[in-house]
């Protein structure tokens, strides 16, 4: 394989990260308001300047408190009598949402400039991950190693739809990577200043996202296996590890919660949590986090706990969904075994096939895992985090498998740099032709699906314009395409408008009097007129399929809301 020098090497990264950054950037401008963004800003925001944990506990602050940092240069109103704000009963889930709409919309503030300095952290976020990923691929394999795997990375639909948005999935990637990366540091020499890193990297990945619980069972294996493996001293790595998590709790988890429920009323987080937590099963957990909720030194760590619990819950409770032509809130254990096979770029799956038969070909297995550490510590990550995902019953996106791409395309990497070095060397100009053209068809996915990257499908699935019929939600429809509604009925001068949105927008902002809400559940009989339905609602509708199966669309705004004309 030709020689290429760290000074290019990095300039090609850069150039990678660029392509990234501007593909993320200029689609952004594009996209509405997405469903859970409506929550996640206006909780930040809350968090930041009032220093009160009441919305969304069900994730942890970071990436809202980053999206609502430059939100306080803006001179914004807090609507701080509005009811969803006050919530004198104890909060509804939809609080969140309300609040969400009530502080974007309707407080006299700028909708625009919320949504779109609120999106600009996540951009940064995207490219921190990229870097990480570029490091750590590049001290694994060396400069061309680094290289293909920014290169998938940069190129993925799947992180360059969900790097611009006010969501944990990209943050949770970044965690998963930064505090593995520097825990393996760790396992390998114990000085003081690893012992910290992995720590601090740790309690980051905790206040990303709740699903990184898992690191802890993850970490727990590898701290174990590591001295077996190497023959080191297994007593001290524990001691080690429990420091680390110590560190993590104590210096990154406990002051940032103990900030943001600094002004949340003791008895209002009690009474909080107690409704919180009432249909969890994890009774023992449970008794311990309501104790912990109103205790001076504890309460953050309460509340901390309350918000891992309720993602519990919401796991195993599960969303009402489609998928293949059904409807069910229960889940299926096949849900993300399919979406991973359509939603990614068929590229990448013949790459990992090139992968598995590098590692599987001639393979060694004496010495194996001392050779190959982190690469089985990746594998392992990956296995455990899918064991949990089929097994809950959320099925709602490929984005809640996003910590494990980045590992993926590591894992991917190595196998086929593997693979390329057990060949014949008469095969090796012929097998870099096939992994560059797969390259080469991995990024022109990338780029065809621009600037519509949320619904992209691939070809088994039979491209993004037949994707609604796989599944909807944020694999489909996330409400992004709204601003192309709005222009719909201006350029056509209609004067009312049913509508049925799924997202984050507030129609009746844009709409006026021209919006009227619709219902299938309020109406006997098909309504005249126009009509817009978001494609998530329509999927999840029997109503819709009964009244409208004899009614062919008259438009699109984008790909995810169809628009009818039904005759006086």
């Amino acid at each position: 394989m030709l020689f290429i020098s760290n000074r290019a090497t990095n300039i090609l990264a850069l150039i990678l990260l660029v392509i990234m950054f501007s593909a993320a950037f200029l689609s952004m401008k594009e996209d509405s308001l997405t469903f859970d963004e409506l929550a996640h800003i206006g909780a930040g925001y809350s968090y930041l300047t009032q220093k009160d944990y009441r919305l969304n506990p069900e994730h942890p602050p970071l990436i809202k408190d980053l999206a609502a940092l430059p939100l306080l240069f803006l001179n914004l109103n807090f609507p701080s009598e509005n009811q969803n704000w006050v919530q004198k009963e104890n909060p509804q889930w939809w609080v969140q949402f309300n609040f969400g709409r009530d502080f974007i919309f309707r407080s006299g503030n700028n909708p625009q400039k919320i949504i779109f300095f609120a999106r600009l952290p996540m951009l940064f976020v995207l490219m921190l991950l990229g870097w990480m990923l570029f490091k750590w691929a590049k001290e694994l394999g060396g400069n061309w190693m680094s290289l293909a795997v920014l290169f998938l990375f940069s190129f993925s639909p799947t992180f360059i739809a969900m790097g611009r948005l006010v969501t944990t999935d990209v943050g949770a990637s970044l965690g998963a990577v930064l505090s593995t990366y520097f825990w393996l540091k760790l396992l390998k020499s114990q000085k003081k200043i690893n012992i910290v890193l992995a720590g601090l990297s740790f309690g980051i990945a905790m206040l990303l996202k709740f699903s990184l619980v898992l690191l802890i069972p993850f970490f727990a294996t590898i701290t174990v296996l590591y001295p077996i493996v190497f023959s080191k001293k297994l007593r001290r790595h524990l001691f080690l590890g429990i420091t680390a998590v110590l560190i993590g709790t104590i210096f990154v988890i406990w002051p940032v919660y103990s900030f943001h429920t600094a002004n949340y009323p003791p008895e209002k987080q009690l009474s909080d949590t107690k409704f919180h937590l009432a249909p969890n099963p994890l009774t023992p957990v449970k008794n311990l986090t309501v104790w912990m909720a109103d205790k001076p030194i504890l309460r953050p760590l309460g509340q901390y706990l309350k918000g891992a619990l309720m993602a519990v819950q919401r796991v195993g409770f599960g969303n009402t969904v489609y998928f293949l032509g059904n409807i069910s809130s229960s889940g299926w254990h096949y849900y993300f075994p399919i979406i991973y096979l359509l939603k990614i770029p068929l590229a990448l799956h013949f790459l990992s096939v090139l992968a598995i038969i590098g590692f599987l070909w001639k393979a060694k297995l004496k010495d194996w895992l001392k050779d190959n550490f982190d690469i089985f510590a990746l594998f392992l990550f990956i296995v455990i985090y899918w064991l949990v995902a089929l097994s809950g019953n959320l099925n709602i996106g490929i984005r809640h498998l996003l910590p494990t791409l980045p590992f993926v395309y590591m894992l991917a990497i190595f196998g086929i740099k593997k693979l390329y070095s057990k060949i014949s060397f008469s095969l090796k100009p012929a097998f870099l032709l096939l992994v560059v053209s797969l390259f080469g068809w991995y990024s022109f996915s990338s780029v065809k699906a621009f600037p519509d990257y949320i619904p992209y499908y691939n070809e088994l699935a039979g491209g993004t314009k037949n994707g609604y019929k796989i599944a909807v939600d944020s694999n489909y429809d996330w409400g992004q395409d709204f601003k192309k509604l709005v222009k719909f009925v201006e350029e056509n001068n209609i004067k009312e408008m049913r509508l049925d949105y799924f997202g984050g927008e507030d129609p009746e902002y844009y709409l006026g009097a021209k919006y009227k809400k619709l219902d299938p559940k309020d109406l006997e009989e098909t309504p005249k007129g126009w009509i817009a339905i978001s494609i998530t609602q329509f999927q999840n509708s029997s109503y819709y399929q009964s009244w409208l199966k004899n009614h062919d669309p008259v438009a699109k705004a984008g790909n995810s809301i169809i628009i009818y004309y039904i005759q006086e």
